[in-house]
């Protein structure tokens, strides 16, 4: 905030209580350490129903087990598919059989309908708070083998992670497109 009684600033950095995020945590003013796990997402539901029952029931058994605060957070991140539409590009432009490139023209048409569809990854988090980076790191751990239980993989939540999570919360999941201004 500013020092100016009355004044507010408009920048969020002011009234966000966050001081850095860094070594996969964020650090808030408060000294508190907010970091977690990512969840690779898994569509239980092409499974057969027993298997889906056991990752439900072995899921109901890990949130039991949970003695502490927690969110579990779901984000929206864009999907990239630019370095794949460049490779089929050239691909493309490499092939001289009809047939192949009919193939590849298709990957290409649907990959511009992905882009211009705003496609987007569906990312889940489990996220904890502490001043003691050991009781987190240790939290951390525990997720990864209790979700490893579930037939679940989760790694460290990365600085990435962290900041689009804060600009999912903070944008209401719209991304941010930053460009020229134009006067009309």
């Amino acid at each position: 905030m500013s020092s100016k009684k009355g004044s507010v600033s408009s920048y969020t950095e002011d009234w966000l209580p966050v001081r850095a995020i860094q070594n996969n945590m964020i650090i808030t003013r408060d000294n508190y350490k907010v970091t977690g796990v990512k969840i690779t997402p898994k569509n239980i539901f092409i499974l057969d129903p027993d298997m889906q029952n056991n990752i439900l029931i072995a899921l109901r058994n890990f949130y039991n087990t949970i003695d502490y605060e927690f969110w579990l957070i779901v984000a929206d991140r864009p999907v990239d598919i630019s370095v794949y539409m460049s490779q089929m590009q050239l691909l493309l432009n490499e092939t001289q059989s009809p047939a192949i490139r009919k193939l590849i023209l298709q990957d290409i048409d649907k990959g511009e309908q992905f882009i211009s569809n705003n496609v987007v990854d569906t990312e889940y988090y489990f996220m904890f708070k502490s001043k003691d980076v050991d009781l987190l790191q240790k939290r951390v751990r525990q997720m990864i083998n209790g979700l490893a239980t579930c037939g679940l993989n989760a790694s460290l939540i990365s600085n990435s992670d962290l900041r689009l999570v804060l600009e999912n919360f903070l944008n209401g999941g719209n991304t941010s497109e930053f460009g020229t201004v134009m006067p009309v």
